[in-house]
């Protein structure tokens, strides 16, 4: 009990320290809550401000052959935004494409068969390599679908030919999930990204400033003069980094479900169905323990790489590695159709992904959730044993240690071995 007493005092005057550095306040707490929201403001949008550029921007298109009796449909065209150019030879037309003083070649040709006399072809000519082309292709298509439709239910009409006759089949699509369930889809494919680079942004600073910046700042020997154990003074340190770490994450949740309504709104004004964006409430404690035991690994792995380092910047350096790295199995599970099995529940950081993935959208995989949750306080364990094990030499601590991690433990068994040899003999 008096151990435990020990480290909660530790831990309250390592999270005091931590709130008076403007650093680890604004990338622990402000950043999550404010980032990823303005960049997702910021990137919609942009895509609204270019749509409607877009939009307003006429697409020009030169019509050849339009047969007599259609003149309606270049009608249709000029409705959708379409500038009609004057007709000249073909040739002079697919220059023009790819040169980009024209975007789209619509031509028309007869049909020589027998039996089809008044009927045509089209043939859209356009370039993939423009913006402008491409939209004139689609705006052109649509046009041209909508008349061919209209036309063959004239035709089909004139001849006394029902409409289930000609057209054979029909292919009608229909949505059975709701906006509810459309929202969690949204939010399953961005929230977890977000949460563990948040989770990761908040463990870094934290992590770095109780290991380097208390040592540039010439401070460790102080704090390991106190009357208590190196184990609980790494343990406070850890528990205050993981702190920092599951709060970042926690708020990054709460501040994308709370204003992504609010920003994807625009994008979705034509949809048929409004689309709700939150988060089920049973899903809420699992992905409360995933944080925990995500910023749990993450803090205790980047506080022993920045125990190396002598200084801030140095330690910032010796945890980017692990940083990168640990954002590839996640962006590898952004992939849809994915399951949560029990292979992916063992490996490290993808198995609390998917878990927060899945609890997003009211799915939970109870076996592969404790399997995830067992796996990350293993790591945990390991990590924060080893870190003991390093902050347990001199050099280390006071940072006259010039190798890393690598180094000490090659050192440790090689000195092991030496003394078990010298035993022997």
């Amino acid at each position: 009990m008096k151990s435990l007493h020990t480290v909660g005092l530790l831990y309250a005057r390592e999270m005091r320290a931590a709130l008076r550095e403007r650093s680890i306040v604004i990338n622990s707490i402000v950043i999550p809550i404010v980032l990823y929201p303005f960049m997702m403001w910021a990137m919609f949008s942009g895509i609204m401000f270019v749509r409607g550029q877009t939009e307003g921007q006429l697409s020009r298109v030169m019509v050849v052959g339009l047969p007599a009796g259609h003149e309606a449909l270049a009608e249709s065209l000029e409705a959708r935004k379409v500038m009609l150019i004057a007709p000249s030879d073909t040739t002079g037309a697919a220059a023009g494409i790819h040169g980009g003083s024209l975007d789209a070649l619509v031509e028309f040709s007869p049909l020589e068969a027998e039996g089809t006399q008044g009927t045509f072809r089209v043939r859209l000519t356009s370039t993939a390599s423009r913006e402008r082309s491409e939209e004139a292709r689609s705006r052109v298509t649509v046009v041209l679908e909508r008349y061919r439709d209209d036309w063959l239910q004239i035709q089909a009409r004139d001849a006394g030919i029902g409409e289930e006759e000609w057209t054979g089949f029909r292919v009608r699509l229909k949505n059975r999930a709701s906006g509810k369930e459309m929202g969690a889809f949204l939010l399953g494919l961005m929230l977890p990204l977000f949460f563990l680079i948040m989770t990761a942004v908040g463990c870094y600073h934290p992590a770095v400033d109780a290991t380097a910046g208390e040592r540039e700042r010439s401070t460790w020997e102080t704090t390991m003069s106190l009357g208590v154990s190196r184990a609980s003074i790494v343990t406070a340190k850890y528990l205050s980094v993981a702190s920092f770490g599951t709060m970042a994450g926690l708020l990054n949740l709460a501040a994308m479900t709370l204003t992504m309504g609010a920003i994807v709104k625009p994008l979705l004004a034509g949809s048929a169905e409004e689309i709700h964006f939150g988060l089920p409430l049973a899903g809420l404690p699992v992905m409360a323990v995933g944080a925990v035991v995500l910023a749990g690994f993450i803090a205790a792995v980047m506080m022993l790489f920045a125990s190396f380092a002598r200084t801030f910047k140095e330690g910032q350096a010796m945890i980017t590695p692990f940083y990168l790295l640990m954002m590839v199995p996640a962006i590898l599970l952004q992939q849809q159709g994915l399951t949560f099995s029990t292979t992916l529940a063992l490996v490290p950081v993808a198995n609390v992904v998917m878990m927060i993935r899945e609890a997003v959208a009211g799915v939970f995989h109870w076996p592969q959730i404790a399997i995830t949750i067992a796996v990350g306080l293993a790591m945990v364990a390991i990590s924060l044993r080893l870190a003991v094990f390093v902050l347990r030499f001199e050099d280390v601590i006071v940072g006259s240690y010039g190798g890393s991690l690598t180094t000490l433990l090659k050192e440790r068994w090689r000195g092991r071995d030496a003394g078990a040899q010298g035993g022997v003999r």
